[in-house]
């Protein structure tokens, strides 16, 4: 059984199944999808950007965006179609970061790993090098 939410797009309630967005905003989602899709069919128009494409259909810009993320429109079909990295804006076509902005993450983590091996490492140290003689333990 579903339950109640507000959609996302039009904020009305309805029930919610699978998707986010009420009926109606899904049909007009389609019928979106519809128009761009049939907009880049045709030959001249493969190369376009979604600029253009935007321009061309009156289709918003993240619609789009969410259509090359859901794999709806393909960059390997059309080339000049990607979407923004979460992390820097630079355009992808794939993932939700670029190879950079992974590269930097995978970088930061094995510092991290570092320093903390480091940490760990002075800690054995220290408590290696610390004696307690029987009787000078105290509990408070």
């Amino acid at each position: 059984m579903g339950e109640l939410a507000n959609c996302e797009r039009c904020d009305r309630v309805f029930v919610k199944q699978l998707r986010d967005i009420c009926n109606d905003c899904y049909k007009k989602e389609e019928e979106d999808f519809r128009s761009v899709y049939n907009f880049l069919r045709k030959r001249e128009n493969r190369t376009a950007t979604i600029g253009q494409i935007v321009e061309a259909t009156d289709v918003d810009e993240t619609l789009i965006q969410k259509f090359i993320r859901e794999k709806r429109l393909q960059p390997s079909h059309f080339p000049n179609l990607s979407y923004p990295c979460e992390r820097c804006q630079r355009p992808i076509t794939e993932g939700t970061i670029c190879d950079s902005c992974q590269n930097e993450l995978k970088e930061d983590l094995v510092r991290y790993d570092a320093v903390k091996s480091a940490e760990e490492k002075a800690l054995d140290a220290e408590r290696e090098t610390t004696y307690y003689a029987k009787g000078e333990w105290k509990n408070e």
